[in-house]
């Protein structure tokens, strides 16, 4: 079958092509023919991480049919239409843990099937399951036009709140704007905290997201309301660390949390596909929620998808496939 390796190579990220033959699933597998995958920012970090030059396999969600199941292997069964979290999506076949396989909402294209799995895991994590966010409060998303912030702000709408976003381009913000962006702040500084409170009446944001990292997050505090809760779930600016105002802590009974599946044993992760498949997919079945695509580039155009997203230019989920 046909498969991919990275490389990063003079600072460039290259893809070389190679065959490979089709694995067999484990009792708790599926073997699913790919029809699309998704591409992350997180991936293409960790990649840049690794000495110049030692291979890497790109590519953590697809969407496809699965081919054969393994003997414990649940419902799922040859011919199924699934998405889910696996390893080495660009390819054209994956194995996908049962239990991280969900099933794609008929109403679905490929495309749109692979852009959900990891964004509405991260978001459900993040706005629901942790960050208990209710209809009509405000949440502040920095770096709001990233396939993450673009997800949050899908979903927060579905669910009733106010949304807040910070950006470092006017125009995504207006185009964020057909999204339901209620208020978009045009920044990549710790500025913000003065906009936040006018635009909340004073009280601030019951929920923050951030995206960009240490360098926003003591101004992120600061934007919280009473009993306001921070999420943690990346650091663009490459910034890991931040100031953290104990007293605000204290008096205004604020929750500090982080948004990572690195340390989440399989239970978790089960929790989290539940969470997912009842709460977030219902919104995608009846077409409140709608995945935000940016771009498709077919499997042999990889280089030039990441590329695209290394330009910070996209503004919703950049997938590979669709062919």
């Amino acid at each position: 079958m046909r498969a991919h390796t990275a490389r990063l190579v003079d600072d460039r990220i290259r893809i070389e092509p190679r065959d490979t033959p089709i694995p067999g699933p484990g009792a708790q597998q599926l073997l699913v023919r790919v029809r699309a995958a998704g591409l992350n920012r997180g991936e293409l970090l960790a990649l840049r991480k690794q000495p110049p030059g030692a291979p890497a396999v790109l590519g953590i969600e697809a969407a496809g049919e699965v081919v054969r199941a393994g003997a414990d292997a649940g419902p799922f069964q040859a011919g199924d239409r699934v998405m889910g979290r696996c390893r080495a999506a660009f390819a054209d076949y994956a194995l996908l843990d049962a239990h991280e396989a969900m099933a794609v909402p008929e109403r679905l294209s490929w495309i749109q099937a692979a852009a959900l799995p990891i964004a509405t895991m991260v978001v459900y994590d993040m706005l629901i399951a942790q960050g208990r966010l209710a209809a009509g409060e405000w949440l502040l998303v920095t770096g709001i036009s990233s396939g993450v912030g673009v997800a949050a702000l899908q979903l927060a709408k579905a669910l009733g709140a106010r949304v807040i976003g910070t950006s470092g381009s006017a125009r995504k913000l207006a185009d964020l704007e057909r999204l339901g962006l209620d208020v978009g702040l045009h920044t990549r500084a710790a500025d913000f905290h003065d906009a936040v409170m006018a635009a909340t009446g004073g009280r601030g944001a019951g929920l923050a997201v951030n995206i960009v990292g240490g360098s926003v997050f003591a101004e992120c505090v600061r934007c919280l309301a009473f009993e306001g809760r921070l999420a943690t779930v990346g650091y663009m600016d490459g910034v890991l660390e931040g100031r953290l105002d104990l007293a605000a802590l204290h008096a205004r009974r604020l929750t500090v949390f982080g948004v990572s599946s690195k340390g989440c044993g399989p239970e978790e992760r089960r929790r989290i596909v539940r969470g997912v498949a009842e709460q977030v997919l219902p919104l995608v079945a009846d077409g409140r929620l709608v995945p935000a695509i940016d771009r498709v580039f077919p499997f042999g155009e990889l280089e030039a998808a990441i590329a695209r997203m290394e330009s910070d230019e996209q503004l919703g989920k950049i997938v590979v496939g669709g062919e």
